[in-house]
């Protein structure tokens, strides 16, 4: 117990400002579609395949080089679209542009997610919130390893009752067993996001074999048309799937290369769907589907990570939980960090000057009679 508790105490004085970056970007991302506030964003949805065929071609006339857009919801009522040298707008169901940017910066959900996810270093900052992801697992599960010798004491405090580096391990203690299996949750599904290979080991007895590689993008029959028919292309892609909501459209980067439209069918927890329709862009025409309904078990699971992570499912309730251990880890991480640096040399600072006055009161043996 006491190298594990030595073990939890380092790697957390270590990486504990990380997780409280994490978390507390995390917990601010839970609530994006409420403080986006633009012109707009309170819309009602309207699902009609000719007008989202009309914001599309607003999005390119905007600027010609799309890469993406991803429509409207019921959370926001506005388009956002991405173009490929990383700027963007936001634009109502009817086609108005009422925001622009020209990087990640102009817009804050745009950097926060990058700060959460990427910690501003691209892919090895990936790889670095996966690795964090799988910490925070760890200590979780170690956390409550130790709590558990002390359960008795338990008294939840939202803050330590005296900043001393005992009262604050007592406070951590306490509230990371609280907070812990939502904690586990959100470590679990975050690192199974960034690294897949980890979820598709250990869901390997529910996998098809036939499902595991990725679908295969067909080709079109000639080069990207410059005059596509937006309201045909989002008419026919609707036809494939009637029930789905179209979600993001993917314009090819090369010639050849298909429109790639998400669609999220009602079954479906992700916001964006995993529903695929492949599209001409000179005709429009359906060139292939892939649909999630004929997929197997594990598919299905995985599906599942980002909407509870990212609290896309269960409504206010699961925000607020998610909310509460968002802040909780940030808690965790910064009083656990500045306990682990400072707490001790404080203490150390504030024995020296009584041990001092003792060795004072002490004559020395020249002094003695």
């Amino acid at each position: 117990m006491r190298l594990l508790a030595l073990l939890h105490g380092w790697a957390g004085g270590i990486v504990g400002l990380l997780l409280a970056v994490i978390g507390l970007s995390g917990t601010v991302l839970v609530w994006e579609e409420s403080w986006i506030g633009l012109p707009g964003a309170d819309d009602p949805l309207t699902a009609d395949p000719a007008q989202i065929g009309q914001a599309v071609a607003a999005a390119i006339a905007e600027d010609p080089a799309l890469s993406r857009i991803t429509f409207a919801n019921d959370d926001l009522g506005l388009h956002q679209a991405i173009y490929t040298d990383g700027g963007g707008a936001y634009l109502t169901q009817a086609g108005v542009v009422v925001d622009r940017w020209d990087s990640m910066w102009g817009r804050p959900e745009l950097w926060l997610f990058d700060l959460h996810h990427y910690l501003f270093m691209g892919e090895i900052g990936e790889y670095l919130t996966g690795a964090l992801g799988l910490l925070l697992l760890a200590f979780a599960v170690t956390g409550l390893i130790l709590w558990w010798r002390t359960r008795r004491s338990f008294e939840f405090r939202l803050w330590p009752a005296r900043f001393t580096k005992g009262a604050i391990i007592r406070q951590h203690r306490d509230i990371g067993a609280v907070a812990s299996p939502v904690l586990i949750l959100s470590a679990l599904t975050g690192a199974f996001m960034i690294f897949p290979a980890v979820s598709e080991a250990l869901l390997t007895p529910w996998a098809d074999p036939a499902e595991t590689a990725a679908p295969i993008q067909p080709e079109t029959d000639g080069p990207h048309a410059s005059a596509t028919d937006w309201p045909t292309v989002m008419a026919n892609a609707q036809a494939a799937f009637p029930e789905a909501l179209p979600r993001r459209l993917t314009l090819p980067q090369k010639p050849g290369a298909p429109l790639t439209l998400r669609m999220k069918q009602s079954f479906e927890w992700t916001p964006n769907g995993r529903t695929y329709v492949y599209l001409d862009p000179a005709t429009g025409t359906v060139l292939a589907t892939d649909d999630p309904a004929t997929g197997d078990t594990a598919s299905a699971i995985t599906e599942k990570y980002y909407p509870v992570h990212a609290g896309k499912v269960g409504g206010v309730a699961w925000r607020l939980v998610l909310t509460c251990s968002g802040l909780a880890l940030v808690l965790l991480g910064t009083l656990a960090t500045w306990s682990f640096w400072f707490g001790s040399k404080r203490r150390k600072s504030r024995k020296r000057p009584g041990a001092a006055t003792a060795r004072a009161l002490v004559p020395r043996q020249a002094d003695l009679p």
